[in-house]
């Protein structure tokens, strides 16, 4: 549980620390260009109005589900409007990943935690020839996330339901390489390291990590802090809310905190 005081102290230090860039004073002409081209681009891509049709939707939607959390080991029923008000990401930042998508477009896509399937969406769009595999521990909410994936006939995205502990094992065994990876299951420090050492072991030098909610808590920022020293990772950008990952070895080995 994270408590006011962490989350306020966190987002004033990353306020202090983090530089307002608008491209102007960035060395690195990989980094420049994310914050021009992708960052910074206020442009209305095509698959945006269509998803966030579904967002709306599902804000309307009153229907009760039991939803089921590994993370915390607990179960209770939730309307589907609160689901995708309190848990899914925002438009900002699931458009941001569109971006990412359809800039560097991965061919083998990975998702930890589906939620009601809005940012999946998102990604399935960004690249149309992508595979999506994205992961959701609650049979119910899956059902719902499915229900979107096919109101947009998005054949390009396979949904694996049970405990992410359980079932991403064996995934990471039968998949050659990954491209693209959004991190957004079990929000603790030890869960979220399993989960990048897994997945590490098929990145490649233009594979991109995303992870959510780095500064959620006192764990998850250690968990960030122990990632971003790891040797195979060359560039790294927290932006608050979200913190990407670069492995390319072309790159120099920098962390960047940026305001968005």
């Amino acid at each position: 549980m994270v408590h006011w005081w962490q989350a306020a102290k966190s987002y004033l230090k990353h306020c202090w620390q983090a530089n307002s860039y608008r491209g102007d004073g960035i060395h690195s002409p990989f980094v420049f260009s994310f914050i021009t081209d992708i960052k910074n681009e206020k442009h209305p891509f095509y698959a945006y109005q269509a998803i966030e049709n579904i967002r709306h939707s599902l804000l309307q939607d009153t229907s009760v589900i039991h939803v089921t959390d590994y993370g915390t080991g607990k179960s209770r029923s939730r309307r589907i409007c609160d689901i995708e008000k309190k848990s899914a990401k925002s438009s900002k930042q699931a458009q941001l990943l569109f971006r990412l998508v359809n800039a560097f477009q991965p061919q083998v896509i990975l998702e930890l935690g589906t939620c009601l399937g809005t940012t999946t969406l998102y990604l399935s769009k960004g690249n149309n020839h992508a595979q999506v595999h994205t992961f959701e521990g609650c049979p119910q909410t899956a059902q719902v996330a499915q229900t979107c994936f096919n109101s947009l006939s998005c054949s390009n995205i396979t949904l694996h339901i049970g405990n992410i502990n359980e079932t991403l094992p064996s995934f990471i065994q039968q998949v050659n390489q990954l491209d693209f990876v959004f991190f957004d299951a079990n929000h603790q420090k030890q869960p979220t390291l399993s989960y990048f050492e897994q997945c590490l072991s098929k990145a490649h030098e233009q594979s991109i990590f995303v992870f959510d909610d780095i500064h959620w808590s006192k764990g998850m920022e250690e968990a960030w802090n122990d990632i971003v020293k790891n040797p195979q990772v060359t560039v790294s950008i927290d932006l608050y809310h979200i913190g990407i990952l670069f492995f390319n070895k072309e790159l120099q080995k920098k962390h960047y905190q940026i305001k968005w």
